[in-house]
């Protein structure tokens, strides 16, 4: 009866103290996995056991150097209870059945250890880490006060430990880190937004929408305006009865020229005309009613072009280039385009810049954007100088196009992709040429292999 009895005590030993190391792996797994800026935000509504939780979280390495204290001592006791308590209650056990005692014993102790070994890592170890991943949050608020007063008790035995280590890795000239970082950056991001959209977890208009955030703040003012080709304008010295014609085809602002195509002197905008109503509109010249041009260079920021037309309070600005020509217009219109992708207004010709996506093929305007076709195809493209699919084209043939010309371009690899897959080839067909450059192109994966493995930036062209 004695040994069966202590057989029981030798079990009820190792699961508490197996439940002691499920407590600190839950620590350990539920701190590390927790949401930060979620448990702010409880603490900011005044939830108690979140202020604690975020507490600790800012001590990482300490709480991580206390969870590992606690799981190897809660670990070796279990070693050192199960043995006596188990193993030789087994033995015993045994012996009264004939069993020689040192064979007993021995087959006691491997029965011990194999029990412990099983009660620890199923319940000591993988239930509370799964736990831990499954509810980060929940856990880490639970586990707060017991945690805080654990660490507040034996942090002179966690920092003695703490110090050694770090004694270590300065010995090995590594600079010790007290805090994990849980900052992501804009790469991180994407990669984030990637895997979700990939899983179904985040729908691919929002995934889209997230991928133009992070880039929307490396855009400059040349990436998102309307290229002085395409820009209408007025000269100073023309009537405002003229200007009335050119804006009835649909423009409500325009920049208005002095001495040449790159001398901007000022801005005029629908609503000054309209100012003008009762009066002789063929007597009245531009730049009587003109107001001061915002102007911006080509090279900055979206974020920046965006605040200086708030400060400006207009809507409308002038893109400069490096030679002090007009390289351009941009609108808020045009910035609001960088995030949510084409607005179409009544303006605008029906169907102009949308993309036709067909069995396989998609057919874009030539002004889609490097990072737009990216999007469509989900596939990086070579890296050049140019902003545009139209650009790519252009640089791919060294010429400029005609109707009918065709480049198979090799796309760059992957991150991660396996030696043994094949290189991506993209074919790009010019359907319509305006201005000399692609107007509508279709783009379509190339059957034919690479023509060589090792260059990612190639092209093959058939006029």
């Amino acid at each position: 009866m004695t040994t069966v009895l202590s057989i029981l005590l030798g079990v009820v030993v190792v699961i508490a103290i197996t439940a002691l190391t499920g407590y600190f792996v839950a620590q350990e797994f539920g701190y590390m996995a927790v949401d930060r800026s979620r448990l702010k935000a409880r603490a900011a509504a005044g939830d108690a056991g979140a202020t604690r939780a975020l507490g600790i979280t800012r001590r990482t390495s300490f709480m991580l150097s206390g969870a590992q204290l606690g799981i190897t001592v809660t670990g070796l006791l279990v070693g050192y209870v199960a043995e006596p308590l188990i193993g030789n209650g087994i033995g015993e056990l045994l012996g009264g059945v004939g069993v020689p005692t040192p064979v007993g014993v021995a087959v006691g102790t491997v029965l011990a250890l194999l029990f412990a070994t099983v009660v620890q890592m199923v319940f000591g170890e993988l239930f509370p880490k799964n736990l831990a991943i499954a509810r980060p949050e929940p856990v880490a608020r639970a586990l707060a006060l017991s945690t805080a007063i654990y660490l507040k008790l034996f942090g002179w035995l966690i920092r003695l430990f703490d110090q050694a280590s770090m004694l270590l890795l300065k010995a090995l000239r590594i600079e010790p880190v007290h805090d994990v970082e849980h900052a992501a950056t804009p790469r991180d991001l994407e990669a984030i937004i990637d895997e979700s959209r990939d899983s179904g977890d985040l729908p691919a208009d929002l995934s889209t929408l997230l991928d133009r955030v992070l880039d929307f703040t490396d855009r400059t003012a040349r990436t998102a305006m309307i290229p002085r080709p395409h820009v209408a304008s007025v000269s100073a010295d023309e009537t405002v009865a003229h200007l009335v014609e050119v804006m009835a085809s649909g423009h409500s602002r325009l920049p208005v020229l002095g001495n040449g195509a790159d001398d901007v002197v000022g801005v005029i905008c629908l609503r000054d005309v309209l100012a003008l109503e009762g009066r002789d509109l063929g007597a009245i010249a531009v730049a009587e009613v003109m107001r001061e041009a915002v102007l911006v260079p080509a090279s900055l920021p979206l974020p920046a072009v965006l605040s200086r037309l708030r400060e400006a309070d207009d809507e409308f600005a002038c893109v400069v280039d490096e030679y002090g020509g007009l390289a351009g217009v941009i609108t808020m219109e045009d910035i609001a385009e960088e995030l949510v992708g084409e607005i179409t207004d009544e303006h605008d010709p029906e169907g102009e810049d949308e993309a036709t996506i067909g069995d396989g093929t998609w057919t874009v305007p030539g002004t889609l954007h490097i990072d737009e076709v990216e999007r469509l195809l989900d596939h990086d493209l070579p890296e050049g100088e140019y902003q545009t699919i139209a650009g790519l084209v252009i640089s791919e043939l060294q010429r400029l196009p005609e109707p009918g010309d065709t480049v198979t371009v090799a796309l760059p690899r992957p991150a991660g992709t396996d030696d043994d897959e094949p290189d991506r080839r993209l074919s790009v067909t010019v359907c319509t040429v305006d201005r000399r450059v692609p107007d509508t192109v279709r783009l379509a994966w190339a059957d034919e292999p690479a023509a060589d493995a090792a260059d990612t930036t190639g092209a093959e062209v058939h006029a």
